[in-house]
Order: C-alpha cells, then structure tokens, then sequence
C-alpha cells in the first residue's frame, strides 16, 4: 500500500491555486491568438487584443489575470492502493485556505445562500472524488468565475427532442446570455445519466484539454457542429460581436432512463483558469504498520 503525506496535498493545492489565477494553458492562448488573427470585427480584435495583454500584465505584475479568482471547483482521482489517515477534503480546503489568504486573493464564498455571510477563506471547495487504479493521486483545480457560472443552465429535455433539442438548448442558453458569461468561452456540454450527473458530466468537460479529441464518434460530431453554430451567433468577444463567441466546445455523454434526455451547458469564461498536479504515493513498508 501507499500514502501520500497531507502537507503535501496542502503544499500542492495552494501553489497550484496561486498560479493558475494567473496563468492561462499555453493551448489556451494560442486558439486567443489565432482568433484575434482571423477574427473579421475590429472590435472583436480589439478586445482579443486586450485579453492577451492583460495576460501578460498578469504575469508580469504577479496579479490575478481577473478580480473574481472564483470558487475552486476540485476533481481528484485517488488510486486505489492509496490509503489515507486524515481527512483528504479538509486537507484541500486547507490549501486552499491558505492560497486565498496568503495569495491576497478575493474571498467569494458566503456560509449560506441566504445570510450571504462571507467565509472570509474562500472555503469550501466543491470537490469531487474519483477511485483509479494504481499509487497516484492527481488534482484537477479550476477556480470558476461566478458569471460564467450564472449563466450555465440544465434541462430535462424529452427523448423526442433529440439531437435537435440537445443544439437549439445550447445556442438558447449562449445567446441569451451575450456578454455576460464573458466570452469567448469553453462550453462543456453533459449529455445523458440524471439530474445531478448530466451537470457533474458538463463542469468535468470545461476541464478537457481543448487539443484532446474524444473517442466518441457521436460526441465528436456534436462538438464540430456546435462549435461552427455557437460562433455564427455573433455574440462574439465580450458580448460586442464577432465569430469568436468559443474557442472549443466539449461534450461528455453517459447512458440514461430511457424517458429522459437531460443535457447542461456549463460555460467557462475567458479567464480559464485551470491546473493539474499527479502525486505518487510513498510506499508503506511493513515496519511502518507494526
């Protein structure tokens, strides 16, 4: 069997928080680069412009590339020879804990939706936990922006709606928004299991890297078509026009009740801030457990 000490999972969970809120995937850049380079609304160029200098003011200042740093939003895939003797969730809410205070970052977190007490830490993190084989422990982190996430939607659609249904939903849910969930954008896209599943499946597809292809055939069409008719929307960057309303659509599918179609559209604004970290477990020898 193998462990991996909690300090660091804590260490780990606050570095990557303290960078990731400043620094974008270089694949990430790249699709802003090549948008701004074909992109045909001056306006659109102009801002796409701007979203790459403020990148490089983020990191050259040392500053948040945004001032909502987000709710960290958590996936861990724990091995299965891993053993633990403390509380792994509390050990990454201490982390980020510590990023948030120690990093000056903004804390968006109240204690009850309705007393909308701040807890002054940005904890709790939404954490979700995932069993793999094998000795490691990977940290898939995301810092998710309230506006983005505001205008992220779920439906229970009919069987009968279909395919049709599933993209008419989509576009309704980004054009509705505009503006407001600050594109261009990464839209993840769940399709299928339940009403809880279909929006844990949409929030894990914005995490995807946007070069990796899926082995889906069916989801790999839904996702080519609906990035070309997400970007003839001409929301465009910001909400001011233009043919960069996404710069990659993932979709993740499940099975499901033979009476539902559920489908959410969870939409990542252009501040996609995400980072990875895969620990390997320390082997635990005999005399440490006599």
């Amino acid at each position: 069997m193998f462990t991996i000490e909690r300090k660091l999972i804590i260490d780990s969970v606050k570095a990557m928080l303290l960078e990731s809120v400043k620094t974008l995937d270089k694949e990430i850049i790249n699709r802003f680069e090549n948008a701004r380079d074909n992109e045909v609304n001056p306006l659109a160029k102009s801002v796409l412009s701007q979203i790459l200098e403020n990148h490089e003011i983020a990191i050259s200042k040392d500053i948040p590339l945004c001032q909502d740093t987000g709710i960290v939003v958590c996936f861990v895939e724990i091995g299965r020879e891993l053993i633990f003797d403390y509380d792994l969730e509390e050990a990454i809410n201490v982390g980020v804990r510590q990023a948030y205070i120690d990093g000056y970052l903004r804390k968006s977190i109240v204690k009850h939706p309705l007393n909308r007490i701040n807890t002054l830490d940005n904890t709790p993190a939404v954490v979700h936990f995932d069993f793999v084989a094998g000795n490691t422990l990977t940290l898939h982190i995301a810092p998710k922006g309230g506006g983005s996430e505001n205008m992220s939607a779920l439906k229970m659609l009919s069987p009968a709606d279909g395919r049709e249904g599933i993209i008419n939903f989509i576009l309704d849910t980004i054009k509705n928004a505009g503006g407001r969930p600050c594109p261009p954008l990464i839209v993840g896209v769940g399709i299928g299991g339940n009403f809880e599943k279909v929006a844990y499946l949409a929030k894990k597809a914005i995490l995807i890297p946007l070069q990796e292809e899926t082995t889906n055939e069916i989801d790999k069409l839904l996702e080519d078509e609906l990035f070309k008719k997400i970007n003839e929307l001409d929301v465009g960057p910001m909400g001011l026009g233009g043919v960069t309303t996404c710069i990659g659509v993932k979709v993740v599918s499940s099975p499901c009740h033979i009476a539902s179609l559920p489908v959410a559209v969870n939409l990542q604004c252009h501040s996609a801030r995400k980072s990875e970290v895969t620990l390997v477990g320390k082997e635990i020898n005999n005399a440490d457990n006599n």
